[in-house]
């Protein structure tokens, strides 16, 4: 399965160590009357403002890079440990529950995390409700995977994946009393606090891990292991952001649920078309090019992935605080979006380029047929990298309805597109994605465009610096490529582009957009 979509996390360094009292929403919850509190909530964001959510953005982003990046370290190592201590049927079982589980995990809280994030005009007691009723989804996906572990043994003719489920299905449950702690430090950005709240999953996992099967747990070993940094996880939220749970009234956090609806229907939608391709591949192709196609998709997703989910991490919460003010919401969505088309649009693009010589020289020639939508879904990875931001801004200014129109809309043309692109082989589902993909998501810029009074001008403006640099870069490869003598060694014929793009495309940024790139920097 591909990258999940996954909730935020993190004490407060000085600029985030406080709700943000300066938000709109708060702002006007304070006003005298109505009128006084619209204009308000509409105010621009005074400089001061500005220059303390600039820091914010900066201080999320560092915090929960530097502590994705380490936590990632710690995942490998212990992956490593536990793979010469386990044998391949343990991951099997843990993966088959991780299929069916990581299904309903989409549904589990039912978007209230993101409503509480979204709307910050919730009252304490509406909140606490919100927590209940997270607590109730939690016990009810529980009770569910109760009732399903036993057909999903039989299915796979696996018994022991009946208290497989069951246990790791316990983390439903943890994650209800978590949800809410977790997204009050989001919506107060409050980033440093939920990065040592990941951090600390992330070692207590490893080192779980490592022990347990030194002990002979066996498959037990990843199912304890998960439990159990969830739920000291949960704690420490508790911990830092306490607060109340209730019985929920419905009636009294309706906007909540409607808003979480629709943040439910968009993963679902996401999560389809998401997978269709895989599940195309597999059932029109064959294993064999699946796993072309498969392998490619990761490489080409290599560039993007750690970036996307890590800015994605802060984003949401920073559109969330400007969402009144959209002049604010246009500055960060050119800011954000210039600043992730600098950092993956030459690396995919790049690894594109390269593909043949990259693919003949680490993987060798049995996986040539990964080649083709390698390339193809490079120039897709590039294109999907640029649009991560506009589904969060859909959000935070009161789009959620029609954004999970678009999603709902995307999950039935992009399944049909990849059955057609399928005739072509695991090139022709790859060329989908760059042919379709642009054209579902047209109408989220228009959405949000009008909504925010955003310009293509503008929103262009943003993406020619890196453009326009890749456009140098790529020019400059492929004209080495060709010059290259193809009886040389093949890691030269690598190395020699490799080189070449890595320095043109620097060099054209400091050349031709040495300000915006000071800007950005700043």
């Amino acid at each position: 399965m591909k990258d999940t979509p996954t909730p935020l996390r993190a004490s407060p360094h000085p600029a985030e160590a406080a709700p943000v009292a300066w938000t709109p929403a708060e702002a006007a919850a304070d006003a005298p009357d109505p009128i006084a509190a619209k204009a308000e909530a509409q105010r621009p964001f005074a400089p001061a403002d500005r220059a303390q959510l600039d820091r914010s953005l900066a201080h999320g982003i560092a915090w929960t890079a530097g502590v994705k990046w380490t936590s990632q370290v710690l995942s490998w190592a212990s992956t490593l440990i536990v793979a010469r201590l386990l044998i391949p049927e343990d991951y099997a079982l843990v993966n088959m529950a991780t299929v069916y589980l990581g299904l309903v995990q989409l549904l589990n809280e039912f978007g209230l995390g993101s409503a509480v994030i979204q709307h910050h005009d919730l009252t304490d007691d509406q909140v606490a409700q919100v927590s209940g009723m997270c607590v109730l989804f939690g016990l009810g996906a529980f009770a569910l995977s109760c009732l399903a572990a036993v057909p999903l043994a039989r299915f796979y003719d696996a018994p022991a994946l009946t208290w497989v489920v069951i246990v790791m299905s316990v983390n439903f449950i943890i994650t209800g009393f978590r949800t809410v702690p977790i997204s009050l430090m989001q919506r107060d950005l409050q980033f440093r606090v939920l990065a040592y709240n990941d951090g600390m999953q992330a070692l207590i996992l490893s080192v779980a891990m490592v022990v347990f099967a030194a002990l002979g747990l066996r498959y037990w070993t990843l199912v304890i292991g998960a439990v159990l940094s969830s739920l000291l996880s949960t704690l420490f939220a508790y911990v830092q952001r306490p607060h109340g749970v209730r019985w929920p009234r419905v009636r009294e956090i309706r906007k909540a649920m409607t808003f979480g609806g629709h943040v439910v229907v968009s993963r679902v939608a996401w999560y389809t078309y998401q997978n269709a391709d895989f599940v195309v591949a597999g059932k029109m192709l064959g294993k064999a090019a699946l796993g072309a196609y498969s392998f490619g998709w990761s490489l080409a997703s290599i560039p993007i992935q750690k970036v996307n989910a890590t800015v994605g991490r802060v984003t949401g919460s920073i559109f969330a605080a400007v969402q009144e003010d959209h002049a604010a919401v246009r500055r960060y969505l050119t800011l954000i979006t210039e600043g992730l088309a600098l950092l993956t649009l030459p690396a995919s693009i790049g690894m594109g380029l390269v593909a043949p010589e990259f693919v003949a020289l680490a993987l060798g020639p049995k996986w040539a047929e990964a080649v083709a939508p390698l390339q193809l879904l490079a120039l897709y990875a590039a294109y999907r990298s640029i649009v991560t931001p506009l589904p969060q801004v859909v959000l935070a200014v009161g789009l959620s309805k029609e954004g999970a129109k678009i999603s709902a809309m995307s999950a039935v043309v992009l399944p049909i597109a990849f059955v057609v692109g399928s005739r072509w082989g695991p090139a022709g589902i790859a060329a989908a994605w760059i042919i379709v993909y642009p054209i579902v998501t047209l109408p989220l810029y228009v959405l949000v465009f009008r909504r925010i009074g955003m310009t293509v001008r503008e929103y262009a403006g943003a993406l020619w610096p890196a453009v326009s640099s890749v456009l140098i870069m790529a020019a400059g490869v492929w004209l080495v490529r060709g010059a290259v003598p193809a009886r040389w060694p093949l890691a030269a014929r690598f190395a020699l582009p490799v080189a070449t793009g890595a320095l043109l495309y620097p060099g054209a940024l400091l050349v031709l957009h040495r300000e915006r790139v000071r800007t950005v920097r700043a």
